[in-house]
């Protein structure tokens, strides 16, 4: 073993960003893999779930709205109704006097499988973030926040 790994980081070291910034890139793939994995067993991938638990939030959206909300192009999105309506989940409505867009609403399969999505990942959460304590907890998302707002003003720069 070398030296530098047989001693444990001093305090006095600065921390890396660029390297809290590597962990971070790798611990989101390695989460996104296990979620993904578990929605697979219920027959949905990543992008269909986020459709169909933003539906359960707010149904009735246009799929600009769908778009919008998850940050993705309306072609993105005009792919994923597509299949989900092929698959009984999602239905298109018609909205009174709007002849171009419709409300996309979750059918009774659509909800019942974006409630097995939403307790699929709360599972995952509570076996993995959920055994931080409350002030780890608290501490993490002070500055996931933190970095939300940096990311936000970076972007509008």
């Amino acid at each position: 073993m070398s030296e530098r790994q047989a001693r444990p980081a001093s305090n006095a070291e600065a921390v890396d960003p660029l390297r809290v910034w590597f962990r971070f890139i790798r611990l989101s793939r390695r989460v996104t893999a296990a979620v993904a994995a578990e929605l697979r067993d219920i027959g949905l991938s990543i992008p269909q779930f986020d459709v169909i638990s933003t539906l359960s939030e707010r149904e009735g959206l246009t799929q600009q709205e769908l778009a919008a909300r998850l940050y993705v192009t309306k072609g993105n999105v005009s792919g994923l109704i597509d299949r989900l309506v092929d698959a009984g989940l999602v239905e298109r409505r018609p909205i009174p006097g709007d002849r171009r867009s419709h409300a996309l609403h979750l059918t009774p399969a659509g909800a019942a499988v974006a409630e097995r999505g939403i307790a699929a990942q709360a599972a995952y959460v509570a076996r993995t973030l959920g055994r931080l304590d409350e002030a780890e907890l608290e501490t993490f998302e002070q500055l996931v926040v933190k970095w939300r707002e940096l990311a936000r003003t970076d972007a509008s720069s």
